[in-house]
């Protein structure tokens, strides 16, 4: 029988002296990066840097966050919406491949879409380059012995260090979270052995001159119209203890400093941001400050946000060897390094603080870092599960605030989308269909096959309702309702009825990315009441629902979308196999292991499908996952981790986790997913949606609070008999610390802003509880 107990405040140790007993958590290496993917990556949500670590010659990559090629576009086709009765009648008669390439002709963008130069891509800033010249060295051979390279997550400051020709030289790098700049500070245990030449470079667009000792890179970026696109500069200055510095031929020339310190200020006119101005003004002040005070600073900045959360999975005898080899031996010989999890799931909470900050742009398919001005895809924002994936492990992993960069993108796609609605749908609201960029993208893409998902903005507005159920802000509810409800007024107004089920469901759209044989053998994407958008559309309108509850506000719009909520297709119909049915209609899939499964959008991020409330459908989505195999890129890996958490089957979420860290040596490798050298995410190529959605899996396995109570250890697998966790997140604004041993929950405290009653499951029983600001059990 279930208990109320009311339990008294409860004092839980600080977070400091947690992490002052645990390991330093650290990525390291006994050489240089041999390839980009193996460099260590720093960043404060809007400048970034990759250094290297090379000993003769070191490049270390720049990025800002804000550096955008192309330029705001209409590529809206203001006559689609009168080929939309024509398009939707053949879709009912069965000829969705007629009805395709009607859309194809008439109801894509204009232009060229996301291949064209007005649409941008996110670039990389360029490159600093170091060339050293070591005294004692005979034609440049001389090795360095004793080489070690780290990144320390829990500081977000890399170094690394050798000794060459008896002298033992150190660098360290960090991007500053206190002076907004990048900072490398270069030593040498004996006086004037440092000599070096800096330079800067981009593959394109870009000049380079020194104006006294400041080394200055700027360029002007293709705008896709007359060539004059955004602009950018990048500084740097250096103070040295001893020797000399002088510029010669766009370089700064180094020569017997014992001490190094470069500064590298950076800045885009994004927004009209005053870069000019701004660049210089970063520069003075960090170049004032001693470099302990800036350091200091800087990770006292940075480690707010880092140590509000601790993870102990155990420690292994191979927790020692360098990352690489750490990595190799993972998959194979997993019990030796339980730690690499702990390790894994750090590094996801290290990104996010480091990709993105608020007031800035949310973390793209790139985070923030690039190597190239071709990044793949563009390094843009894909509406159809990456960009929502970036963000899904920032409530649990309790760092709430980094969600607030994609609320305010969402609200600068709103005014877009609604030109974009009236012109395909001729509908109320606002819609984003599956690709966006920072200049205002809503259009449908440029194909028909992926381009026509019309699920983009509802599926932006769960990562949205997400911030609101964690932390219970009102005022941010008040913010974002405009925005939920102008999507739902959007599929309001453009549900048709089925006429075989009776049901209301979006026409045209496409299960993401997906295709299927129709009746006669051919093939298409286009269709009706895909599931996934069933599942959003029943979603948003419950929050829709709850957030005018709350607020008091659009009693007879509620209503309404209470009605159609009748009408609106279950959260997965079961087909003739036993799976949950991807389309309307139980069409054949082309590729049964295809990377998306957006069908299952109702187990994860929705709570439309569990095995505790739904079991008969949480068995069908088993069958569907097994169906679809575990193998394919690392973003969908990470996905299918986190819908066997939410089904209650840790070993099965362990094996993805161990799938997703398979190592990856070549960038050019497109075999499959798995991780790189430095722990980056391969699809392949790099994409960083796969190291945060497998935060966000890691955090599911061991905290979920979807389904009606706080359940402790969901998905617990054997791998993690033991362990501890402090600070995660549950719906509510709860905070969370637990502790088990051999499987069993042997102490847990959850900490609440207010007194409460709450639902609690623990060692697979429930309980309810009544909290008094903190609530613990040993």
């Amino acid at each position: 029988m279930k208990k109320l107990l009311t339990v008294f405040c409860f004092c839980c140790l600080a977070f400091t002296d947690v992490f002052a007993k645990q390991k330093p958590l650290k990525l390291w290496y006994d050489k240089p990066a041999e390839i980009w993917e193996a460099t260590l990556p720093l960043g404060n949500g809007r400048l970034g840097m990759t250094p290297d670590g090379g000993v003769l010659k070191e490049k270390i990559v720049l990025n800002d966050i804000t550096l955008w090629s192309g330029s705001p576009q209409d590529a809206n086709n203001y006559e689609a919406y009168k080929s939309l009765p024509a398009i939707r009648a053949l879709i009912l008669q069965g000829k969705n491949d007629e009805a395709q390439a009607l859309v194809n002709s008439n109801f894509v963008c204009k232009g060229e879409g996301s291949a064209g130069e007005r649409w941008g891509k996110f670039q990389t800033m360029g490159a600093l380059e170091i060339d050293f010249t070591y005294k004692g060295d005979q034609a440049g051979k001389q090795e360095a012995i004793q080489y070690r390279r780290e990144l320390l997550l829990d500081q977000a400051v890399a170094n690394c260090t050798f000794t060459r020709n008896g002298v033992n030289y150190k660098r360290e790098y960090f991007t500053s979270f206190d002076d907004d700049v990048n900072v490398i500070r270069l030593t040498a245990d004996k006086p004037g052995q440092l000599n070096c030449r800096i330079t800067m470079n981009r593959q394109e667009r870009y000049s380079v001159k020194t104006v006294n000792s400041e080394l200055q890179m700027s360029g002007q970026l293709n705008n896709g119209t007359d060539g004059k696109g955004m602009k950018y500069l990048a500084r740097v200055q250096a103070k040295l203890k001893d020797g000399t510095i002088r510029p010669e031929n766009n370089n700064l020339v180094i020569e017997d400093a014992t001490e190094v310190l470069i500064y590298i200020s950076a800045g885009t006119d994004f927004k009209g941001f005053t870069f000019e101005e701004k660049t210089s003004q970063f520069l003075t002040a960090a170049t004032k400050k001693t470099y302990d005070l800036q350091k200091h600073r800087h990770i006292a900045a940075f480690s707010k946000l880092f140590k509000r959360a601790y993870i102990d999975l155990g420690e292994g005898p191979t927790a020692d060897l360098p990352t690489d080899r750490r990595i190799a031996n993972f998959y194979n010989n997993f019990n030796n390094d339980p730690s690499l999890a702990s390790l894994f799931f750090q590094y996801g909470r290290y990104l996010s603080i480091s990709s993105t900050r608020v007031g800035l742009l949310p973390p793209n398919l790139q985070g923030l870092w690039a190597k190239e001005i071709n990044t793949p895809w563009n390094g843009d924002y894909h509406l159809d599960v990456n960009v929502q994936m970036n963000h899904w492990p920032l409530e649990v992993v309790n760092l709430s605030e980094l969600n607030l960069p994609l609320a305010e993108f969402v609200k600068s796609l709103v005014e877009p989308g609604k030109r974009t609605a009236k012109a395909y749908y001729n509908a109320d609201g606002w819609i984003a269909h599956v690709i966006t960029n920072v200049w205002g993208f809503t259009e449908p893409g440029e194909n028909a096959s992926w381009g026509a998902s019309n699920a983009g903005s509802g599926w932006l507005c769960s990562n949205l309702w997400d911030h609101y159920a964690f932390t219970n802000d009102f005022n941010y509810l008040k913010d974002i309702y405009p925005i939920l409800k102008g999507s739902a007024e959007f599929y309001k107004s453009v549900l048709v009825k089925d006429p075989k089920t009776g049901w209301m469901v979006t026409s045209p759209s496409v299960s993401p990315e997906n295709t299927f044989y129709m009746a006669n053998g051919k093939t298409a994407s286009i269709c009706m009441g895909p599931t996934i958008d069933n599942q959003i559309v029943r979603e948003l309108f419950g929050n829709v629902i709850t957030a005018s509850k709350h607020l008091k506000i659009d009693g007879a719009f509620r209503e309404e979308l209470a009605n159609l909520l009748q009408v609106i297709p279950p959260a997965g119909v079961i087909s003739k196999d036993g799976r949950i049915q991807e389309w309307l209609e139980d069409y054949k899939e082309i590729e049964p292991t295809h990377r998306h499964v957006s069908h299952l959008y109702g187990v994860y991020p929705a709570s439309l499908i569990t095995p505790l409330s739904t079991p008969k459908l949480a068995e069908a989505a088993k069958k569907t996952l097994e169906i679809r195999g575990d193998n394919s890129t690392s973003w969908s890996i990470a996905y299918k981790t986190l819908f066997w958490a939410r089904l209650h089957d840790g070993n099965r979420a362990f094996k993805l986790i161990r799938e997703m860290l398979k190592p990856v040596a070549d960038p050019n490798n497109r075999g499959g997913g798995g991780v790189y050298p430095n722990l980056f995410s391969a699809h392949p190529p790099f994409q960083i949606d796969g190291n945060f959605g497998a935060t966000a899996g890691i955090a599911e396995m061991l905290l979920q609070s979807h389904d009606g109570c706080i359940d402790l250890l969901p998905a617990l697998p054997d791998a993690w008999k033991n362990g501890e966790i402090k600070g995660l997140k549950a719906r509510g604004n709860f905070t969370v610390d637990m502790k088990w041993k051999d499987g069993k929950m042997i102490k847990f405290t959850i900490r609440s802003a207010k007194s409460e009653k709450i639902k609690i499951r623990v060692n697979g029983e429930y309980r309810l509880y009544t909290t008094l600001k903190n609530l613990s059990n040993s």
